[in-house]
């Protein structure tokens, strides 16, 4: 593992520090589903304490009980195990801590570094200045120790309402860094927590119970975001001010987190397309959720692999989703069985054929071999999209009077197109060279097209989606402010289509490419009564074109 934050372990290794070995963390809050976005956070924060021979603990930062739920909770961890990495039996949560938070923010009001503020959100936002303006200090700035204590010790006991005070650090409402003027460290909030009950009535801010957090925990190295690193000095100061010890407390260190083209990944946001029905849920398959990819049918080999491949960075800047999709396409090129499928049936009746049925052997896979066989019948249907009546010189497929290669069957001549009242094309009449089979007299007729197609009589229905990208972006690839005007209403496109019968007995969850067509999913949909596929992604694969120029 190569990158900068590899580079700072080193570091401070070599400086001397963390002689009792690497340990990080992955810190999600559970107020929503993990997203691609936090799929980098976890291979690399699992993967750093993985290649230095460290520990990695999964802890849920619970401090926000308005927001948070045991649904999440257990999502988070069947996402983080479906992506292969484990924790072991270092599952915490910061409510865990809830008893010592109190405790140390004591101690800052007895070392005069911490007091009770009764200005409320809105007067403390006015207080604090602007970029250009020093803020200005609160009335009850310079209360006394022992008041502080006092008061604080009422708004635990309950003795006040909700948003009547806060517990401020007091540090310089003069910092050029707003984080440093003064920050809210506790709040009174009269709500039931999923892991603490109604056991609080005030909670720690986020930026108070992390760094202490990591403390406790003896993590070594706090890895987080670059929006967190204007919230570095208050991670620092307020170690310091709690004489935890530079050389073996932790140290923070931010990376760019990751945006993807035609992709939304802030929580507020994902959460509105669920709740207002934009989508089937946060597992729909174009939810960038972990849960959705999986259910599209990406794979975790794929995503460790794309997150390996984009690196880390200490700048943000936007990665092109073809670039994940070609990572898929990768793995399942080599792991998917290949079968042939119909979306768009256009039914084809080979007048030289006899009715019975002759099984053609068909490989499974061109690397890993095997083989089946599929029924070849008088009747078969080919996709509609394979035959063009008035047809330019380079169609390569079917045409009146042209020729083309059945796949793993024989070569086929279209004689005749029947329409119906409309003028639409609704059969074609064709006959088969009976020598071209494999083995046959002319197998090695050279003919430009093959196509492929499934017995009319042996085939199976199978709902098939054809999933697109959630969000369309202008010509520059922006998404505009009111990101719901930009959902794709062609995202999702069902078909009634047709697949060879040897997908019977298939069961949810398997990968498949049907030829010429794409990677397929088997969804949790199907049933012995119904197959249902997802499309996880196309043949065709614009940024492999793009990273071999």
């Amino acid at each position: 593992m190569i990158n900068f934050v590899q580079q700072e372990i080193e570091n401070d290794l070599k400086a001397g520090k963390y002689t009792e070995g690497i340990h990080t963390r992955f810190p999600p809050e559970p107020n929503g589903y993990l997203h691609i976005g936090h799929a980098k956070s976890v291979c690399l924060n699992f993967g750093l304490a993985l290649h230095n021979g460290g520990l990695c603990n999964l802890r849920f930062d619970d401090t926000n009980p308005t927001k948070e739920d045991v649904e999440f909770v257990d999502s988070i961890q069947e996402d983080i195990k479906w992506l292969g990495f484990d924790w072991g039996d270092r599952k915490f949560f910061a409510s865990d801590y809830f008893g010592k938070f109190y405790d140390y923010a004591v101690e800052l009001i007895k070392r005069g570094l911490a007091y009770v503020d009764d200005l409320t959100a809105e007067e403390i936002r006015a207080y604090r200045g602007t970029l250009t303006e020093a803020g200005k200090e609160s009335p009850w700035r310079n209360r006394s120790v022992e008041e502080n204590l006092d008061l604080f010790t009422r708004m635990k006991a309950g003795e006040f309402p909700d948003g009547s005070k806060v517990l401020r650090a007091k540090i310089d409402m003069a910092s050029p860094n707003i984080n440093m003027r003064d920050p809210v460290i506790y709040r009174i909030t009269r709500a039931t927590h999923h892991h603490t009950g109604d056991d609080w009535l005030i909670y720690p801010m986020y930026d108070f119970a992390h760094p202490l957090e990591d403390a406790i925990e003896g993590i070594t190295h706090s890895v987080c975001t670059l929006e967190f690193e204007d919230h570095r000095p208050f991670y620092d100061w307020l170690l310091d001010s709690l004489g935890f010890d530079v050389n073996t407390r932790p140290r923070q260190i931010e990376f760019a987190r990751l945006d993807l083209t035609n992709t939304i990944t802030s929580k507020r946001k994902l959460r509105q397309l669920v709740e207002e029905n934009h989508v089937r849920g946060w597992d729909d398959p174009r939810m960038p959720t972990l849960c959705g990819l999986r259910r599209r049918g990406f794979t975790p080999a794929a995503i460790r692999d794309f997150c390996e491949r984009i690196g880390v960075a200490k700048s943000n800047s936007v990665v092109d989703i073809a670039m994940l999709e070609h990572c898929v396409r990768e793995d399942l090129n080599d792991s998917a069985d290949r079968v042939m499928a119909v979306l768009d049936p256009l039914k084809v009746v080979l007048t030289n054929v006899n009715d019975g049925v002759e099984y053609l052997a068909a490989e499974n896979h061109p690397k890993r071999g095997g083989s089946r066989f599929v029924p070849f019948t008088r009747e078969i249907f080919i996709d509609r999209e394979d035959f063009m009546e008035d047809a330019p010189k380079k169609f390569f497929r079917l045409k009146p009077g042209g020729e083309v290669r059945l796949k793993h069957a024989y070569i086929i001549k279209c004689n005749e197109v029947i329409k119906n009242t409309a003028g639409e094309v609704v059969e074609l009449h064709c006959t088969i060279d009976p020598t071209s089979k494999s083995g046959g007299a002319t197998a090695g007729r050279k003919i430009k097209g093959t196509i492929h197609w499934v017995s009319a009589k042996f085939a199976l229905p199978a709902e098939v989606r054809l999933y697109d990208y959630l969000l369309t972006t202008d010509a520059q690839g922006n998404l505009p402010e009111d990101f719901i005007a930009a959902l794709n209403p062609n995202s999702l496109i069902v078909k009634q289509a047709l697949i060879e019968p040897s997908v019977r007995w298939t069961n949810a969850g398997t990968h498949y490419q049907f030829l010429r067509l794409g990677y397929f999913f088997v969804d949790p949909d199907t049933t012995p009564d119904k197959l249902v596929f997802n499309r996880v992604v196309g043949l065709k694969d614009t940024w492999a074109k793009v990273k071999d120029r």
